[in-house]
């Protein structure tokens, strides 16, 4: 069978391909063994797939075309017609921004030509780790970091598996190692009830610890765990489903540990000032580098939302939520969420592009919509201008930032559909205004 984009002598693709080593980008992890197989315009995965691997690659596309006030349209026309309202508006709103790092600056130069705001779909999550980095700053792990030399685990109010499916296959439970033929057990602890650990399993596990608190109640157990660890007394422990006699075990462990590691997932810790959760976090990790060797370790970042981040980053300075209004970058977390900008009758158009998932769809809004998005999706009401646009890895080629903000790996063209990259369309529109 031709392997890793075979062509026949005319240029075209076979009509089948198996793909080895294939990047997934339907989660933050960016999973690069996997093995898919295309036959025509279908993909099978082959390997390593999980079930969102297998839902992403394995979707089948709609019928899809270019559309103005929901009539059919050629393509140009429906980039002119976006063009047009991207001029005629006084606030324009790039949201979603579900894309890869090229469709990412594409939405940035656009947003910066017409004095837009640029917030990503799932930005609330990751302001619960920008308020505590940008304040207190804080000390973190990566993936490879964490597999190989971890031997302590602490998982925090986050139901990692929903997320991430391969997170403990990959990460925390694989047999092997970078450093020992045969590596020592690692302990796991998970904070929280009705946290997934049904994964964590094999010979690299050891003791597995549960400390079931009600998630909202994650932080006070951190709290009452920091101050054990500097030898404050600490009566009556007000924390349901855990006793101090469980906190102070923990405490000599995390003492002992060699290199531990507190993984969270800010799209789990959904309620009210969930970022002082986070604070907990970081400042127990702080306070363990007195004596031994501890990280954090976010997760998140589906919907290409750590690359959104990294790129607005490089481009403005700023992560996110920023308003070019003013012909330069301004930065404000509360005034530039456009959930909130929507909610309150602020902004005059929206444009909202949604590459990887059909359920990423924009908010009802009563401002006019323009929406670049993978067919199939289910729109709460029509756009003004829809636009189908293809999937990075698998539509076309491209490339995702990490999770762990510490690589951006490569996107193939997997060769479902021929459909357009979100940066094309974005940079035509932009150089029709």
């Amino acid at each position: 069978m031709p392997t890793s984009n075979a062509r026949n002598a005319t240029g075209e693709r076979a009509p089948s391909e198996l793909f080895e080593n294939v990047t997934c980008p339907f989660c933050g992890m960016l999973c690069d063994d996997l093995e898919v197989e295309r036959s025509g315009d279908t993909l099978k995965v082959r390997k390593n797939g999980c079930g969102r691997a297998v839902a992403g690659f394995e979707r089948k596309l709609p019928p899809s075309s270019p559309q103005v006030k929901g009539k059919d349209v050629a393509l140009p026309e429906a980039i002119q017609a976006a063009a047009t309202l991207i001029k005629q508006a006084q606030l324009p709103l790039f949201g979603g921004l579900a894309t890869d790092v090229e469709g990412m600056r594409a939405a940035m130069a656009l947003a910066e030509r017409s004095g837009g705001i640029v917030d990503h779909a799932l930005s609330e999550g990751q302001y619960r780790n920008f308020k505590i980095l940008q304040t207190t700053g804080w000390m973190t792990s990566t993936l490879t970091e964490t597999r190989n030399r971890a031997d302590l685990i602490i998982v925090v109010g986050s139901d990692i598996p929903k997320l991430h499916p391969r997170f403990f296959e990959r990460i925390v439970c694989p047999p092997e190692s970078m450093f020992d033929v045969t590596p020592p057990k690692r302990t796991l602890v998970f904070i929280g009830k009705g946290l997934d650990g049904s994964p964590a399993s094999g010979p690299r596990v050891g003791d597995i610890i549960n400390l079931p608190c009600p998630i909202e109640q994650a932080g006070e157990v951190l709290g009452v765990l920091r101050a054990r660890l500097h030898g404050f007394a600490v009566t009556p422990l007000e924390v349901d489903g855990i006793t101090l006699a469980e906190i102070d075990a923990l405490a000599e462990r995390c003492r002992q540990a060699k290199y531990g590691v507190v993984v969270w997932a800010p799209p789990s810790l959904d309620f009210p000032y969930a970022e002082l959760t986070v604070d907990q976090i970081t400042g127990l990790v702080k306070d363990l580098n007195q004596t031994t060797r501890f990280a954090g370790l976010p997760l998140g970042g589906n919907e290409g939302a750590v690359t959104a981040g990294a790129v607005s980053t490089w481009q403005s300075g700023y992560p996110l939520r920023i308003s070019y209004a003013s012909g330069a970058p301004d930065y404000d977390p509360y005034r530039y969420s456009i959930s909130r900008m929507l909610a309150e009758g602020e902004g005059d158009l929206l444009v909202w592009i949604a590459s990887f998932a059909p359920d990423l769809t924009p908010p009802a809004t009563d401002i006019p919509t323009i929406v670049l998005g993978t067919p199939g999706m289910k729109l709460p009401q029509p756009p003004v201008v829809f636009i189908p646009i293809g999937t990075p890895g698998v539509d076309h080629a491209g490339r995702l930032v990490r999770v762990d903000n510490v690589v951006s790996l490569p996107l193939k063209d997997l060769g479902r559909a021929p459909l357009p990259r979100a940066a094309e369309i974005l940079a035509a529109i932009e150089a029709a205004l």
